[in-house]
Formats: C-alpha cells, structure tokens, sequence
C-alpha cells in the first residue's frame, strides 16, 4: 500500500470515528475532545476530525432554544433582548451559544441541549459497569492501587455539575476573581438576571481558538509566550488556588491581541478542586525533589493519598533515593551537553530507539529488586482528585507541541519552580505550620520518658514470645516462587502423560468416547505444562537480570 493510499484510509477511519463519536452523544463527544489536542500521538488526520468536536457539533434547532430561553427567562426573547440571533455561532457537546445585545451591551447566550440529564444518566450508568469491571481485572502489576469506581465517581460528579449553568456561572467568578492581577487572563462577566440552571449570559468575548496557528500568526502574537501562559496560569491554578479547570481543550481557550496577546478562558461548568492537604503536599513533594531527602518525598507523598504506609518502608525508601539521585544526575548531564554544545562545534550522535530501551532496563534492573517488592506491596495508588490535573497537563502539553515545536512543559514550569523555591529559602511560612511544628516539639520533650518506657514494653514482649517479627527475604521469595512453578509444571507433565497413556490404551480397545475425553484433558495439561515453562523461563530471565546488576 502507497503512502498515498494509507492517508485516504487513515483519512475515511478518522471520518468514521468522528461520526461515531457524534452518534453516540454528548459523554463520548467530550472523550473525543481530549483525544484532538494530542498531536504527539494521534496521526494529523485524526486530530483534523477530532478537533471538529471542540466547536463543530450539530446544532439542536433554534426553535426548541429559544423555548427553552423563554421558559427559563420568563419572557420573550424579543422583550428580554434589543437583538437576538436565530442561528449559533457555535455548538458544543452539552449546548449552543447565541449572539445577542442586551442593554446596549454585546453578550451571547448559552443554551443546554433539551433531554441531557437522561442522556447522562444512561451514559454513565454504562460507563460505572465499565469502571466495575476495570477494578476487578485491573493487575495493578506496576504497583499503582487504582481506584476505578472512585475516578468514575469523581468524574460523574463533575459532569453533573457541568449542566448547572448558575453552578458554571459561580465558578466562571470565582477563577476571574483569582487572575485579577494577570491581564494575560481573561474571563467574560456574567449577567445573573439572566443565568439560570439551562440558560447562561454573559459578555461577548471574541477571538482566535489557540490551535489555530495561521490565524494566530496573522494576528501578530507570540506563539511560544502562549503555550508559557497557558502552562503557567495552570500551575497557578493548581498550587495556588486549589481550583482549576478540568476542561482545558481548545475549544475553551482562545486568543485576542490585547496586551500582546491575551488568553480568553471559556466554559467554566467543569472546575476541579484540590484541598490544602494535597496542594501542600504537592509543594513538599517538590521541596523535597529539590533538596534530594527522599523521606521528606514520601511524606509528602502520604500527605497526597498516594502513598499508603506500609509495614517495611525500606524498599520504597531506597526506590525513591534512586530515583532522586538518577533525577540530579541527568539535570546535571543535562547541563554538561547544553555547555558542551556552546563551546564546542557539531553535535552529539543522538541514541537510537533500542539505545533509549537498553538504558531504561539497565536502571530499573539496578533497582529490581526494591521494584518487586513495591509491586508485591502495593503501596502506591492513584488518587480519584488527580484525574483531571492529568489529563488537563496532557492536553496543555498537546496545545503547546502545536504552538511551538519546541515546547517543553518542564522547562516552561522551571522558572515559576525557582520562584517557589526563593519563596521557601526567604523563610516565608505559614504560620499555622510553624506554630504546630513548635507544639509538637514540646509535646515530644515531654513525651519521651513514656516513648522510652513503651520501647522498653516492646522489647519485653519480644522476648516472652508475645510478639512475632515478619521478615522479608525477597531472595527466598522468588525462590519459593520458581519452586512452586515448577512444581505445577511436573505435576500437569505427569498428569498429561498418564492421561495420554490411558486415552491410547481406550482408543486401542475402541472405547472412542471416553479416548476423546482422556485426549482433551491430556490437551489442557499439555497447555499447562507448556505455559508453566514460560512462566519458568521468565522468572530465571528475572533473576539473572536482577544478579547481573546487584
């Protein structure tokens, strides 16, 4: 097949997907708009149908929105309005917007699609049996404790908001509220005389969609000053805030030339929450990354929910110092190449695919062991809160590949990293912490005669048997584990070749049909035997990477 003719097929399936997407309604359509921004890893044709369902969905007539005005307003829509456009300027998957003047003043007039609460309860009611099902059959071999129905539920939640327009109308105040000091931002105001649960108006806000570069470069603005603005103003929303919005795709962000170049933020029915616990977390995660002490990482890390304490941290612990000094060690490589590359000419061969994969085995089997016994603990899981910071880095990370080429988020967040840094250095606290940090200080002075007796019970116990001691050897482990494999695997060989034996000597004496049933059985231990070899095999690979690099 031509590279020609893999375009037009690639072409017709993007077509099909889109249409499919558009049949199936409002939920998947939204499913869909994260996909269009992902330009790293959708091929182009995909992100062209894709990105139709940012602000190309079929409108509903415009006959049934303006009842629905009229219901809701209480009133005609030409006594509410000095002018009212029939057709949409655009539609999306949960509404329509209309331009209107009001009062002199240009707005336009979100309207919800008739019947959308039903179609969410079908939708995600199908969606939760899914999310039943992934918590069931979910491994969660690279140790991560996913809580599926918890993410489902967190995400149900913020969609059943989103078709509160009084709900999105609070929110769209409360984010311009936090950016009053950015005029890089912009928010349209709202007109709560005529917001209600399914209408929503607010002030007409023009521009340009972030993704289209064209115009953009008409317009004369700096595309890479962009993808830093959309990036910084989300870390503001994160670690600042603790309120962001959880549907960042370009549909929702457009450009003006105001201030040489302004974002315009739009739809405000999805907001995501994070409470001061893990906003603090995240800034002490980072302190500690930055003064490389993995035990103030996992503390912060607890702080979070991500990481549940266990029995025996040990192995955790020395997964994280790992970690810490491989991040430090490659700022530093880092820094030697960009030096390296100002004072000497041409460049450095770049790694091949196989190259990047020999090295990213050779580290984690320098760590093999510690990996193992996280996974077999499973200490880590995924926080139902972090869905949408996420995904929303991820379609921020897709808009800025599209504005510049170049774009790297790590870079982007570097300076406002720094800023948190000299922040933390100047000595500025809260006081709140400092004084609870004292309280415990004093409480622990005079608690430690008690904390030395109670030792003191411990030990006794210890030695009267009262209490027992677990101790891991995980060399012991997976030998047990190879053992018990094998075992298996003779045990199912011995079972094949009895039964083998036995279906011959049946079929010899044309007893056919318990031949054939002793012939089936044998065929199942034959397979077992055959897996439990596999299974033998990997675990001897395993262990001999894990010695090769102790």
């Amino acid at each position: 097949m031509t590279g020609e003719k893999k375009v037009i097929r690639r072409k017709a399936l993007a077509k099909w997907l889109k249409e499919s997407i558009l049949r199936l309604g409002p939920t998947f359509i939204k499913i869909g708009q994260q996909f269009s921004t992902r330009v790293d890893i959708l091929a182009q044709e995909y992100v062209d149908q894709l990105s139709e369902l940012q602000d190309q969905v079929p409108p509903f007539p415009s006959e049934t929105a303006v009842s629905i005005i009229e219901e809701e307003l209480g009133a005609p829509v030409g006594d509410i309005f000095d002018r009212f456009d029939y057709e949409p300027i655009a539609a999306a998957s949960l509404g329509q917007v209309h331009r209107a003047k009001l009062k002199g003043q240009e707005v336009v007039i979100k309207v919800q699609r008739p019947g959308l609460k039903s179609l969410f309860d079908v939708d995600l009611k199908n969606l939760r049996v899914i999310a039943e099902y992934l918590q069931k059959i979910d491994p969660k071999s690279d140790g991560a404790k996913r809580d599926w129905v918890a993410i489902y539920d967190e995400c149900a939640s913020v969609l059943y908001q989103e078709i509160d327009y009084t709900k999105e109308a609070a929110n769209a105040e409360l984010f311009a509220s936090n950016f009053k000091d950015m005029d890089y931002v912009k928010v349209p105001s709202i007109y709560w005389e005529y917001t209600t649960l399914q209408v929503l108006t607010m002030e007409y806000v023009p521009g340009i969609k972030i993704n289209k570069i064209q115009a953009l470069d008409q317009l004369g603005v700096d595309r890479k000053r962009l993808g830093r603005y959309a990036v910084e103003s989300y870390l503001e929303q994160v670690l600042s805030h603790g309120f962001f919005h959880a549907d960042p795709h370009p549909g929702n962000i457009a450009v003006d030339d105001v201030n040489g170049g302004r974002l315009i933020i739009y739809d405000f029915g999805m907001m995501g929450s994070i409470s001061s616990n893990i906003r603090e977390g995240l800034l002490e995660a980072f302190y500690g990354v930055y003064e490389k002490d993995p035990d103030k990482v996992l503390q912060a890390m607890v702080q979070m929910g991500v990481l549940v304490p266990t029995g025996d941290m040990t192995a955790v612990r020395r997964t994280a110092q790992f970690f810490l000094n491989s991040f430090g060690e490659r700022l530093a490589a880092q820094r030697r190449e960009k030096e390296m590359a100002r004072t000497e000419l041409g460049f450095k061969k770049p790694l091949t695919k196989e190259e990047k994969m020999e090295k990213k085995k050779e580290r984690l089997a320098a760590i093999g062991e510690d990996l193992l016994a996280i996974a077999a603990d499973q200490p880590f899981r995924f926080p139902a809160t972090f869905t949408f910071v996420v995904r929303s880095f991820s379609v921020l990370d897709g808009i800025g590949k599209g504005l510049d080429p170049q774009f790297d988020i790590t870079e982007i967040a570097k300076p406002y990293a720094l800023e948190l840094l000299r922040f933390r250095e100047a000595g500025v606290e809260d006081f709140r912490k400092r004084w609870d940090r004292q309280s415990r200080a004093v409480y622990n002075l005079f608690r430690q005669a008690d904390r030395v007796e109670k030792l003191a019970e411990t030990i006794q116990r210890l030695e009267q048997g009262d209490l027992k001691l677990r101790v891991r050897t995980l060399e012991a482990e997976r030998a047990f584990q190879r053992v018990a494999a094998v075992q298996k695997t003779v045990g199912s060989a011995v079972a094949a070749g009895s039964l083998i034996n036995l279906a011959t000597i049946l079929y010899l004496n044309s007893i056919r049909v318990p031949a054939v049933a002793a012939y089936t059985i044998c065929a199942f231990f034959s397979f077992q035997v055959l897996i439990g070899i596999i299974k033998v095999k990997k675990l001897d690979q395993r262990e001999k990477l894990i010695t090769g690099t102790a």
